[in-house]
């Protein structure tokens, strides 16, 4: 009778958990038995590693197994146990190095004739790992890069299980796997950090172009409201352009979800770009926030954390999938619960969305052209709902380009002028807020805005007191104001926001139609 141990990480949403890998072998009827609530995926493994093993030039000793995963009550999910499952077998069959591997971390899916295949969250669960105190790590070859980026790791990457076998002294021959073909799973593609187009190639559209630096600038959310062709996907597409890159703290957060999601690249290091991601308006809920069987995979909301969703013909989209965005855009977190367990994806995004102003999209102007009924109208933009307009900060018309815009128009400026006024805003966005748990202006709490620490002058408030004795501001909707006029007041240089601050980020969130 044998013992053999190891260890693994599981993941839930991004928290990584250490979990013990034991292998008991005992005489009686040949046997393979996973406990410690296993899903399909782990279960399989059983046949994964048993022709894994024997394609090492191993021999499969006939005997009863019992595999227990602990802690027995954390579900586990995914072919990323493989490779700790077949190390505790080993181990147990009498190979040599027991204690070097009941202290190393193991992560990888087995192919049948014992390649080793890359799995998805490497970062995060050997981030898990040392966080720990385990920081010796074996993991695929194809995922060495990603899991070297996790300071303190000491990381192993093998292509093969005899690899292993002789890492801990057992006698295996080792074949030759560098010609076969060991592709990462999920979607090869990195997340797009927009078109990577220019600013300058939108002429005209001052106020949208005004707008989006301002959304930039302090992370506000913003609604462009146009025809077909005034430019309002082209403005969308440019903006995380005009985002600076990503500090390190916020490249890990962003790497590691990419990394659960399948479409990280770690060739190139972390992710410094803030991503951008644009779903079709057929996209389901659970493609938008993250789902799946078992435990839920990151949506496109996660994926674009510290970046940009952009919905292009926001009214498109289902109802379900624009009223699950209300949570993320007032926590910056999404809490996706199932019956396998909960997890947590961060969803820190800038929400940008675009529509027309009708089904067939002429209603502009005195709308002389429009072909839709007020029903048609009403029922169109009904689809975007009061409480999810009013946590966007910014909605603004874009007005159709004319030829007297085309010729008064200015050399617009380019992505590297205007990406310059919104690094130098978000510089003294981060001074300020130094010591608090936020970091631009979209993320402070109205209380701490409203209150005395902000020094706001009287004439600020007093145009605030008024817009909410209309009507035409909520209480939500004076706090997205101050944030605006915050960031209005950071991109002049100044330290606090005016009444003219305030006035115009009342007219940017109203559409114009509201004076202060």
């Amino acid at each position: 009778m044998r013992l053999g141990r190891t260890w693994t990480v599981a993941l839930v949403g991004l928290t990584g958990h250490l979990v013990e890998v034991e292998a008991h072998r005992s005489p009686g009827l040949p046997a393979f038995t996973v406990v410690g609530l296993p899903d399909a995926s782990v279960n399989e493994a059983r046949e994964r590693v048993r022709s894994a093993v024997t394609a090492s030039g191993l021999t499969w000793q006939s005997a009863r197994r019992t595999v227990n995963l602990s802690p027995a009550s954390l579900p586990k999910s995914g072919a990323g146990l493989d490779l700790a499952l077949a190390v505790a077998v080993l181990v147990a069959d009498d190979l040599p190095a027991a204690d070097v591997a009941a202290r190393t971390v193991h992560l990888g899916e087995l192919a049948l004739d014992g390649r080793v295949r890359p799995v998805r969250g490497v970062l995060p669960a050997v981030a898990a790992a040392v966080a720990a105190g385990r920081s010796d790590v074996v993991v695929p070859a194809a995922n060495a890069t990603e899991a070297a980026l996790v300071p303190g790791a000491r990381v192993r990457g093998v292509l093969h299980l005899a690899e292993v076998v002789r890492l801990y002294g057992g006698v295996a021959h080792v074949p030759d796997v560098t010609a076969m073909t060991t592709t990462r799973p999920g979607s090869p593609a990195a997340p797009r950090p927009g078109t990577g187009e220019d600013l300058g190639e939108v002429v005209g559209q001052d106020e949208a172009r005004f707008a989006v630096e301002v959304a930039a600038a302090g992370g506000h959310h913003l609604l462009l409201m146009g025809a077909p062709g005034s430019g309002k996907t082209m403005l969308a597409a440019r903006m995380p352009g005009l985002l600076p890159d990503l500090d390190d703290e916020d490249a890990v957060e962003v790497t590691a979800v990419h990394s659960v999601a399948g479409t990280f690249d770690p060739v190139g290091g972390l992710l410094r770009r803030p991503p951008f991601e644009d779903p079709h308006h057929t996209a389901t809920p659970a493609a938008v926030i993250g789902g799946g069987s078992g435990l839920p995979r990151p949506g496109a909301a996660s994926r674009a954390h510290r970046g940009v969703l952009f919905l292009d013909e926001a009214p498109e989209f289902s109802p379900r999938v624009l009223q699950t965005l209300r949570q993320p855009l007032e926590h910056g977190e999404l809490v996706l619960h199932r019956a396998a367990g909960t997890a947590r994806y961060p969803a820190r995004f800038q929400l940008v969305l675009a529509a027309n102003p009708c089904p067939c999209g002429m209603a502009v102007g005195k709308g002389l052209r429009c072909t839709c009924t007020a029903v048609e109208r009403r029922r169109y933009l009904g689809r975007l709902s009061g409480p999810l307009l009013d946590r966007i900060d910014m909605q603004v018309d874009v007005e159709p380009v004319t030829r007297a815009m085309l010729a008064l128009a200015a050399a617009p400026e380019t992505t590297q002028v205007v990406g310059g006024r919104v690094a130098a805003a978000r510089a003294r966005q981060s001074t300020r807020l130094a010591g608090t748990p936020w970091r631009t202006n979209g993320e402070v709490p109205g209380a701490w805005l409203r209150g005395a620490d902000s020094h706001l002058p009287d004439g600020v408030r007093r145009t605030l007191e008024r817009a909410l004795d209309r009507g035409s501001l909520s209480m939500r909707g004076v706090d997205r104001v101050l944030r605006v006029a915050w960031t209005l007041a950071d991109l002049e240089g100044r330290t606090r926001p005016s009444e003219a601050d305030v006035g115009t980020a009342i007219g940017l969130r109203t559409r114009g139609r509201t004076g202060a």
